[in-house]
Parts: C-alpha cells; sequence; structure tokens
C-alpha cells in the first residue's frame, strides 16, 4: 500500500468517481460483491434520508450506477469504503449483489482525514455533523483553523462560527441536525443558559419566529431578568441581634432595623464612647 502520499492526490483519486460521466471504458473500475465491503468506521455522516435513499435505489435500479463508490483493498481480501456511503446503502436496499468501485491507495489516517473532508466539500452533513467533522479534524490531525479553510474551501471566519455551535445544549442541537433550526436562529443562542436555549428553541419552532423575532425574544428575556434581579428584595432574619439592641437601648442609645438598615443614631460625644465601649468589648 502506497504511503505518504499528499491528501490533495487523494482527493483527487476520489473525486475522479464523481467526474466520470461514462463507466465504460474505464479500466481502474471494478465490479465487487456489496458482502466484502466494510463500512468506514471514520464516516461521520450518522443519519441518512430513507426517502432519499429509496429514490437513489430506484434510480440504480432503472439507470444503474454513474458514480463508482471509492475503497480501499484490505490484507484480508476485503474492502474498506472511502467514499459512496448512500449508494452502496442504495445497492443493498435494491438487493444489487455487485457495486461498481474504484480502489485508491490511502493508509488508515488518511481513511479518516478523506472522509471527513470528502463530506464535508459534498454537502452530505447538516450543520451539527459539519461542526463535528470540523472538530474531529482540528483535533485529531493536528490542523489550524486556516489550514482547515484552505483543505475544505471555506473561510476561517465560517468555520470557526460552525465550530461555535458544540457549544451550544445537546437540545438545541438536535433541532439543528433535523432542520427545525436554522443556524442563524443558533447562533444568538449562544450565551444562553441551556434551560433558557430550551424555552427559546420551543419558541421558534412553535410560534415559527424568524431570527430577527428571535432575537427580540431574547433581548426581553434578558430585560425581564435584569429588572427581575433589581427588584428582588432579600429577606434577612434580625432576631440574632435581639441581644444586642437590647444592651444599646440599656444604655440609652436609640437603635432600629428596617429596610435592611441596622441605625444607631448618635446625638452626643458620649454615645460615640458608649458604642465604642460596646463593639471594643465584644471584638
Amino acid at each position: 500500500m502506497a504511503l505518504g502520499r499528499g491528501l490533495g492526490e487523494l482527493l483527487g483519486e476520489v473525486q475522479s468517481a464523481y467526474e466520470i460521466s461514462s463507466i465504460e471504458g474505464q479500466n481502474n473500475i471494478i465490479e465487487i460483491d456489496v458482502n466484502l465491503i466494510k463500512a468506514n468506521p471514520h464516516q461521520p455522516r450518522k443519519i441518512f434520508d430513507e426517502e432519499r435513499l429509496k429514490e437513489l435505489s430506484n434510480s440504480i435500479v432503472e439507470y444503474g450506477l454513474l458514480q463508482p463508490i471509492s475503497v480501499v483493498k484490505n490484507s484480508d481480501d476485503d474492502y474498506t469504503l472511502v467514499a459512496g456511503e448512500r449508494r452502496l446503502r442504495a445497492h443493498k436496499l435494491a438487493n444489487i449483489d455487485k457495486i461498481k468501485a474504484i480502489i485508491v491507495d490511502i493508509d488508515n489516517l488518511k481513511l479518516r482525514e478523506v472522509a471527513l473532508i470528502e463530506n464535508i466539500q459534498r454537502d452530505d452533513l447538516n450543520i451539527i455533523e459539519l461542526s463535528y467533522s470540523y472538530a474531529q479534524l482540528l483535533n485529531e490531525h493536528n490542523m489550524t483553523h486556516e489550514e482547515l479553510s484552505k483543505k475544505v474551501f471555506k473561510s476561517r471566519t465560517t468555520i470557526t462560527n460552525t465550530l461555535r455551535l458544540l457549544q451550544l445544549s445537546s437540545y438545541v442541537q438536535q433541532f439543528l441536525a433535523n432542520d427545525k433550526l436554522t443556524a442563524g436562529h443558533a447562533k444568538i443562542m449562544l450565551g444562553l443558559q441551556e434551560e433558557d436555549q430550551k424555552l427559546v428553541s420551543n419558541a421558534i419552532i412553535k410560534e415559527k419566529l424568524s431570527v430577527r423575532q428571535t432575537e427580540t425574544l431574547i433581548r426581553n428575556m434578558k430585560n425581564q431578568k435584569i429588572k427581575k434581579s433589581k427588584n428582588q428584595k432579600i429577606e434577612f432574619d434580625f432576631k440574632v441581634l435581639d441581644e444586642i439592641l437590647t444592651t444599646l437601648k440599656k444604655d440609652k442609645l436609640k437603635v432600629k432595623v428596617e429596610n435592611n438598615y441596622f441605625k444607631i443614631e448618635i446625638k452626643s460625644q458620649e454615645d460615640i464612647k458608649k458604642i465604642y465601649s460596646y463593639f471594643s468589648n465584644t471584638l
């Protein structure tokens, strides 16, 4: 197996599978038993639309497969899928035993990288799967945001903003993955407490709020919290001060507790001496 090849070269080999307009006469394309092909363990796509999969399956039955899948040949005479998960699933759904494939040379480390980038470039992932794919590439392949942007042809700002969506609660991420919330809705929920994210998400879906309406909702929620915080009156238990109050009153000092204040009225220098005497004795 050839090692050390550039990712660009490998992706070019994978990309060739998508650009073939006619499969006749292509010597590098073979037919493989679908049961000999193992799923790519690094496939980032976890959810497949069953209806669209059925449509693809029907199309393959009627017209054949125009875009071969890409595989890696293993030492035990079976194969690992590199690109074409939906096409392979569609073949199995149609009970077609063999599938056209291009064999590529790639090592295990690159297999994960190619699988992630191939899916990103083909726009096969929802926004949350895309976010996790970016995160995996950055963490596992020691890429910077700038390096990743060049590989997937996205701006660095776009990648950074997409990754920020992973800071949202799993509750919100689920709605994003199912296209019930847009990335625009999600971005303005960043920084909210998990419970508030849930409330806002439910309101967006139930009331079909636009991004601007959602901004207004969040602003009103924050203002209400600030107002509530300012108006909240803390009640204290002053009974523990009864002994002090009694002692000070015996010294003919005017003392009272009200509106969360402990007040001692001073009428003379003698009153100051009495107060000092009391506190100096208790310290």
